[in-house]
This record gives structure tokens, sequence and C-alpha cells, in this order.
């Protein structure tokens, strides 16, 4: 059995102790995110998010506290540092570095202790005390890692999604006229977006002339040059004429290869141009 109360005081009262030398023996000039943060306000929270996890993980050796007991304080602990903010702004790299810079102290403490302590320990009871160690850290870095790319992969979902709204804005011209000009690399997820959110907003502004310009678009494959033809028909359908502009020869080729029939389709090779012929509309 690894449990051991001496050893459970020993630790718990050097809980601040190994927070302050931890934070102490950051290469902060080297070191990103949490690590480097000169605000106080940050500071402090790291170094409460570190000490918290010195009274949790001190509970290992308590003999009052089931495996079972453990595991969910602790999984409340991972939970709660693995979707901070400032930890998502961290490489993982640093941050696994940093949880085996924590476990060499308690390596350190256990043989502090075995040197301190008026009884004497067999080295079977170290090295368990030891795996102990290991073990738990090991649970604690798999869980966290799994936590924090998946907290990472919503985060980033949320930004592409904002960029890609951001990046196809509907500009109202006037009452009933907008711009819609479509720049960089297109592919079928962001050609959904704008399909729906045109739509919508086209409804919501009341937009009876939709201008979109493609002057901005160098690549576009097969299933994308459908969709925008899509759009073109999708608007009709909703009262919305559609005038196409800027489209480059390699667009109107792959058009064309897929059948795409122009014939229902205002288009004129310039931003200038469609802004001047919608005046007449």
């Amino acid at each position: 059995m690894h449990r051991n109360n001496k050893l459970y005081d020993f630790l718990v009262k050097r809980t601040w102790s190994l927070t302050e030398k931890w934070y102490e023996s950051l290469d902060k000039e080297n070191s990103l995110g949490v690590y480097a943060s000169n605000d106080p306000l940050v500071i402090d929270q790291v170094k409460q998010q570190n000490h918290e996890f010195h009274t949790r993980f001190c509970k290992i050796f308590d003999n009052n506290e089931s495996s079972e007991q453990f595991s969910i304080h602790f999984d409340e602990w991972i939970s709660a540092i693995s979707k901070d903010e400032e930890h998502l702004n961290t490489p993982i790299d640093l941050i696994l570095h940093e949880f085996f810079v924590t476990q060499n102290q308690y390596l350190d403490l256990i043989e502090e202790f075995v040197r301190t302590s008026s009884e004497s320990y067999s080295q079977e009871t170290i090295n368990r005390w030891n795996r102990v160690i290991i073990k738990n850290f090991n649970y604690v870095m798999t869980v966290f890692t799994r936590e924090y790319h998946a907290h990472s992969q919503i985060r980033l979902k949320a930004q592409q999604e904002l960029i890609i709204e951001l990046s196809s804005p509907i500009i109202s011209l006037s009452s009933s006229l907008a711009l819609l000009p479509i720049v960089g690399e297109i592919d079928t997820g962001r050609a959904k977006f704008i399909l729906e959110n045109t739509l919508n907003q086209c409804v919501d502004k009341g937009i009876r002339h939709l201008l979109l310009d493609l002057s901005g678009v160098v690549v576009i494959d097969t299933m994308v040059a459908h969709q925008i033809f899509q759009l073109v028909e999708s608007l009709s359908l909703i009262g919305v004429k559609a005038t196409l502009s800027g489209i480059r020869p390699e667009i109107a080729q792959t058009a064309i290869q897929i059948g795409i029939d122009f014939s229902k389709v205002s288009i004129v090779s310039s931003l200038e141009q469609a802004i001047a012929a919608s005046k007449t509309y």
C-alpha cells in the first residue's frame, strides 16, 4: 500500500514552497503564453492553479482519500486548466515540460522525506512511492493533453467560422443594392457558408440586387464553381438579381467544363462596370 499520512503531511506543508520554487525556475524570457506573462493577475492565477494542483496531487498519499475520489478531484482541475484561455494560448510542449519539472519536484521530495525521516523505509516502499508519482503524472498529462486538444479544436473552429464570416461581408450600397466581394481561397466549407449567409442577409436587409465580385478569387475547383452559381440561382428564387464581375479566365473555363449555363446570369468584366450598370437597374 503506497498511502502514508506522514508522507502526506510532509508534502502538504510544502505545497506553496513547491509553487514558488517552480515559478522562480521558469525561463520566462524564452517561454511563451502563460509562463511569459508580466501581468500580475495572470501571474497570481497561474500560481494559484499550480498550488491547487499540489493540494490535490498530495492526496494520493492520504489514507482518507480513495482512488476514485482522487480521480474525480483531479479531473475537475484538469478540465478547468485545459480550457483556461491563458493555457490555450500556451504551446502544449511547454505545458508538458512544466508537468515533467513538477514531477521531478515530487521525486526529489520523496528522497528528502526518506533522508530526513526518523523512520526507516525499505527500497521497495520508496520505489512504490516513485512509481505512484510517475503513474499519476502520466494519467494527468494524458487526460490534460486530450482535453487541451478538444478545447483547442473548438476554439479553432470558432475562429475559422469568424474569419469566414468577416471575409464574406455583404456591403450595402443603397437600400436595395449590395456588394459581396469574395477574396482569397474558397473551399467547399466556405462556399457553403457564403451561400447560406448571403441568402439570409439579403432577406434581412431587403436586398433586390447583389453584385458578386470574384476578382479576388485566384483558385476555384469544380465543386466550388458549382456552388457559386448555385448561389446565383438561389438568389433568383428569393427575388434577388445577381451580377457577377471579375471572373478570371480559369474560373470561366472550369464553369464551362462542368456545364454551368451562363445564359441567365448577368456578367460584367469588372466591379466598376457592375456598379455603373446597377444605376440603371
